[in-house]
C-alpha cells in the first residue's frame, strides 16, 4: 500500500485558517497555491488530507 503514490494539490489559500490546518498542510509539503506534491498512500496521509479538504484537491 506505501509503493502507491497520491497527487495532492493546494486549491485555496491557507490565510484566515486554523493553525492545525495550516500546520497540516506544511506536513504535506505544501508551500503555495497550485503547489503540487506525490506523496505516499498511507492511512495517515490520507487522514491529514481528510482533515484539509476543503484547501486541497487530490489525485489517485
Amino acid at each position: 500500500m506505501a509503493d502507491k503514490k497520491i497527487k495532492v494539490t493546494l486549491e485555496k489559500s491557507v490565510i484566515g485558517c486554523k493553525q492545525e490546518h495550516r500546520a497540516t498542510v506544511r506536513g504535506l509539503g505544501l508551500r503555495r497555491i497550485n503547489h503540487t506534491v506525490e506523496v505516499e498512500d498511507t492511512p495517515q496521509v490520507r487522514g491529514m488530507i481528510r482533515a484539509v479538504q476543503y484547501l486541497v484537491r487530490c489525485e489517485d
